[in-house]
């Protein structure tokens, strides 16, 4: 079976998970790292290069303060009692998406995380932190005038391939995309690079999606016919 390049996740339906079994909403995000773990013990088992997770968008930020803390908290939990697992799987981290406002703690572990794992080759995990797409691509367009501005690139010679340096990670295309969580949407997540990406819908909430069901994504992936336009 072909395996893709580059998996991307929307990891929905966290809440939701939580609430429909009486608990609060922090209890599910919890539940979906404990999930993440395991799918990216997985991927890398299968032979996946590069996995792209939306942790958190943009526009999560208008979600209550108690839960953006917990979430945040539970992201600096993450990459300091982690960080010794990754770098004993050869497991690399970056991150997607803009620093403002992320606060001091948790751009301090983003950056310790990165650093150490950034010599690390048989995965690349991208964690798409403060993330949104059309953001993405207006920060890029941005960069591109600077450097066209500064003389560094010439307007006729920027393309479609060599754009994806301007984004917030030069990742190679994504192959499949899954969104878990009922909802059918991309929800302003890695549009420029889902282009011609597989795009798998699973009604399942993230905290419940596991090893089984990336297997059946990755499946549905192999029996797709794709031509890229030809």
């Amino acid at each position: 079976m072909e395996i893709p390049t580059h998996v991307a996740i929307i990891m929905d339906g966290n809440g939701r998970w939580a609430q429909e079994r009486g608990l609060k909403r922090s209890e599910g995000h919890k539940e979906g790292g404990k999930t993440l773990e395991k799918l990216l013990m997985h991927a890398k088992k299968c032979g996946i290069k590069y996995l792209s997770v939306y942790a958190f968008s943009t526009d999560n930020f208008k979600r209550s303060q108690e839960e953006v803390d917990y979430l945040m908290n539970l992201l600096i939990y993450y990459f300091k009692t982690k960080l010794q697992t990754l770098c004993k799987d050869d497991i690399k981290v970056v991150f997607s998406g803009r620093r403002e406002p992320l606060k001091e703690e948790v751009l301090k572990e983003m950056d310790n995380i990165t650093d150490k794992t950034k010599d690390n080759k048989t995965c690349l995990l991208n964690i798409c932190l403060n993330y949104g797409a059309q953001e993405e691509i207006v920060d890029a367009s941005l960069k591109v005038a600077e450097d066209i501005e500064n003389g560094t690139l010439k307007k006729e010679d920027l393309t479609r391939d060599n754009f994806y340096r301007y984004l917030y990670q030069d990742l190679p295309p994504i192959d499949l995309l899954i969104r878990t969580g009922k909802e059918h949407r991309l929800s302003n997540f890695m549009l420029y690079q889902a282009f011609y990406a597989e795009i798998y819908f699973v009604d399942t909430y993230f905290p419940d999606f596991l090893e089984d069901d990336l297997d059946k994504a990755l499946a549905y992936y192999g029996n797709r016919d794709r031509r890229f336009g030809l």
